[in-house]
């Protein structure tokens, strides 16, 4: 179970780290459309030392091109050292400084939940990875290691459904947020189309059987050891369907990878290190506390303990869960167009996101396009709440080579246009005559302009 669950994660990371090296200099980059300088510039303008504490990241001490690339390269190196089971704690520790200073660093491209949960996985690691530089991966692991994975899997599972009844939303409680699901997620594959078009009864069973897998299975983890392979297999079986309809980057993977600690334990040792036992006390009791704290069991906590559990929590130790709490029921897409001359519009394509009615679905994950999913996020709203949005179109405007590389098609490879602007389409699946009879896989009206034209000029 060590062996399978540290190389698992090992890989995982390799997986988070390597996705970067395309997109860490178009995304946080000095030319980059949120540059990490300029971000932590601005913290520590208004905290100043304080700033140290509220965002840990090596970043502080050099947030240059190279060194965001070096991080990257070096948790790359450190993957491949996690894989070979060398120094497997040394390993573990510095994959989630590196990953932490990177996600501080950059800000809201990494403020998605299969990041925290790497993170908060990632710190639970140590108390299971052995000491040594090429120590033993055979012993199970401690009966304290595997109540903080049961815990935190617990929490994962029981709080995405949970928050889907907290949040009040229509769609869940009459059960028809999977009619809308798989067209109006990010980043469809191509079953999604597929699985859109199901009767409305089985929409209906599939609700059903997420809560059940959401809200009650999570309870068996802690059960006899027959009853929780059952419940891995649920949530195993939950999580290949959400990965056949849609690009959830790593997400799927790495739930997947914490069933292992629910497939034995009879065997753990007795007595736990002095070490791991203190770890894992207090990551089960923050947990605890944050699972309480998120039902409004515990609205307020004393001096010193709120404080505590505040840093547990800037160094993601321990995080909230739960993805699509309010199901979104339309689609609206963000295409940009450039143009010389204010009158012929020409659009900006997105490698994965949809653009082009006629494109296929993509099959991307394990991979994240960071952009493409922000423009998801964008789409909710307006561009005032999106601030980064207007700095996206600056960089377009200046042709800043790292930016027009996170796109699929430049329309203006030679010289940046003179103008751009951002407009609105709200888009649905085909019905299944149409898409025989054209190809295309979604029709698309016109909305509204999301931001207007604009030039240097």
């Amino acid at each position: 179970m060590r062996s399978i669950f540290l190389r698992g994660l090992a890989i995982i990371y390799l997986i988070a780290f390597a996705s970067l090296l395309p997109q860490i200099d178009g995304l946080i980059g000095s030319n980059g459309i949120a540059p990490a300088h300029e971000f932590l510039e601005s913290v520590h303008s208004d905290y100043g030392s304080r700033a140290y504490s509220l965002l840990p990241t090596f970043a502080w001490f050099d947030s240059s091109d190279t060194f965001l690339r070096v991080m990257v390269w070096a948790g790359i190196l450190l993957s491949l050292l996690l894989l070979a089971g060398m120094a497997p704690l040394f390993s573990a520790a510095g994959l989630f400084t590196l990953y932490l200073s990177i996600s501080t660093a950059g800000q809201l491209f990494f403020s998605f939940q299969w990041d925290a949960l790497l993170l908060e996985t990632g710190f639970a690691a140590m108390v299971v990875a052995p000491i040594g530089l090429r120590p033993s991966l055979k012993a199970p692991p401690s009966r304290g290691a595997l109540w903080v994975f049961r815990l935190l899997f617990f929490r994962l599972m029981f709080e995405s459904g949970a928050v889907k009844l907290l949040s009040g939303d229509p769609t869940w409680r009459n059960l028809t947020a999977l009619n809308y699901h798989y067209e109006t997620q990010p980043l469809p594959t191509p079953l999604a189309w597929y699985a859109h078009h199901l009767p409305a009864i089985l929409q209906k069973v599939s609700v059903v059987g997420v809560f059940a897998i959401e809200l009650l299975v999570p309870f068996l983890f802690f059960t006899t050891r027959r009853l929780r392979v059952i419940a891995a297999s649920l949530v195993i079986g939950l999580q290949l369907l959400i990965a056949l309809t849609g690009n959830y980057t790593f997400f799927n993977l790495l739930t997947m990878l914490l069933c292992v600690f629910l497939f034995d334990g009879k065997n753990a040792p007795e007595r736990t290190p002095w070490n791991v036992r203190f770890v894992a006390v207090v990551l089960i009791a923050v947990g605890f506390i944050q699972l309480l704290t998120m039902f409004g069991i515990l609205p307020g906590l004393p001096e010193p303990l709120s404080t505590f559990v505040f840093r547990a929590e800037s160094f993601q130790l321990v995080n909230r869960y739960g993805l699509f709490a309010v199901m979104t029921t339309s689609r609206k897409e963000i295409i940009i167009e450039g143009s010389n001359d204010g009158t012929e519009w020409q659009p900006y394509e997105f490698k994965y996101k949809p653009g082009d009615v006629n494109r296929r679905l993509p099959w991307v994950a394990p991979y994240q396009p960071r952009l493409d999913w922000q423009m998801w996020f964008a789409a909710l709203s307006n561009q005032q709440s999106n601030p980064w949005f207007q700095r996206l179109m600056l960089r377009l405007l200046e042709g800043r080579a790292e930016v027009t590389r996170l796109l699929a098609r430049n329309p203006f490879p030679d010289r940046p246009p003179k103008f751009i602007r951002a407009v609105t389409y709200e888009y649905h699946f085909t019905d299944g005559a149409t898409r025989r009879k054209t190809g295309a896989l979604w029709t698309r009206t016109p909305a509204e302009d999301y931001f207007p034209a604009v030039s240097l000029r």
